[in-house]
């Protein structure tokens, strides 16, 4: 057993020895190594990508309305306030929507930007693939969100960058705008259905006024006053004009003070409701940004990908380990049929 030991190759003076006397079969193999790692990472053979990123903050507000007219402190939202984890995910799901995606690779020809022949199996997937190869959204540990646009052409990766990034607010409005529509339809019906309401009210007071039904408690008192005067004097034709005008408070008055106190509760819900359907229609209609832009993207100056000196390191390295390995197993191959 210790003799087997001792004549065992992988004792450590015999391997060393065994590494020196293979020294130029694993140089030359290091060589070629580098020499080829060399030639095909140069761009003849790898074209270089180059990066471009967009840093995004989200912001808080999910309304206009309620960021710039609404009176309550509840409701109000700081327009110029920073979002948190929620709107970070928001915005991280936004960016990584089939919509995005789908207008980004039309408006820059991906399919052909790309090489990928349409007429090829699974041209599709091809080019999804190679799009979430090239383009990345990620959120920071500051609670930002960071595009990364990958490309050959330098000026493409940043044009492409801050594209998603203005499609971002695009694609988020017309998702705010559709439900923001619907909830004017809402709330513009009820409003028009009360000022029609409110206008036949109106109208009804109107007719009342016009019979002579102007303030009943004053009118009451008014006419009670004429009327005791009126019998002191025996004055008959005076009665009867304040008797027939009597007759007319007592017939329509009750009915003219019901509609003038439920008027004033009306204004107030119609001031109410007036306020909604401004707030529906802003939210409806109007843009603002969805993000706080910390850096547009720019051309790259310098090359990200491949990174030339890693890949000769790499492949240096594994082509002579894997020289070593085959030498040792040849040699002890040799070694046990020389023994049979």
């Amino acid at each position: 057993m210790e003799q087997n030991s001792g004549d065992s190759l992988f004792d450590s003076n015999k391997l060393v020895l065994f590494l020196w006397t293979k020294r130029k079969q694993i140089g030359y193999t290091i060589l070629i190594a580098a020499i080829s790692s060399i030639i095909f990472s140069s761009p003849f053979f790898i074209k270089p990508k180059y990066k471009s990123s967009v840093i995004l903050f989200p912001t808080t507000n999910s309304s206009i309305s309620k960021s710039l007219l609404s009176e309550s402190a509840f409701e109000k939202e700081n327009i110029l306030q920073f979002g948190e984890e929620e709107q970070v995910e928001q915005m991280l799901q936004i960016l990584n929507s089939d919509e995005i995606r789908e207008r980004i690779i039309d408006k820059f020809n991906l399919m052909e930007h790309y090489r990928i022949d349409p007429d090829a199996s699974y041209p599709i997937t091809k080019l999804n693939k190679r799009f979430e190869e090239n383009i990345s959204f990620n959120r920071t540990e500051y609670l930002s969100v960071r595009i990364d646009v990958l490309d050959e052409d330098p000026q493409l990766a940043a044009t492409m960058a801050n594209e998603i990034s203005n499609l971002l607010d695009s694609v988020k409005t017309r998702m705010q705008h559709e439900r923001a529509r619907k909830a004017l339809a809402i709330v513009e019906k009820e409003y028009r259905d009360f000022e029609s309401y409110l206008s036949a009210r109106e109208d009804t007071l109107n007719n009342l006024r016009a019979l002579g039904v102007l303030d009943y408690n004053s009118q009451v008192e008014r006419l009670s006053e004429a009327y005791g005067k009126a019998l002191l004097a025996n004055n008959a034709s005076a009665v009867k004009t304040l008797q027939e005008q009597m007759q007319v408070l007592a017939k329509y008055g009750g009915k003219a003070m019901a509609i003038q106190q439920d008027m004033e509760h009306d204004r107030k819900n119609m001031s109410q409701l007036k306020t909604k359907y401004e707030e529906a229609k802003v939210d409806a209609t109007d843009k603002i940004p969805h993000k706080f832009i910390v850096n547009l993207a720019k051309p790259a100056e310098k090359k990200v990908y491949p990174v030339r000196w890693l890949i000769v390191l790499v492949s240096t390295l594994s082509a002579g380990m894997l020289s070593v390995i085959v030498l040792l197993i040849l040699e002890n191959i040799r070694r046990v049929k020389s023994t049979l």
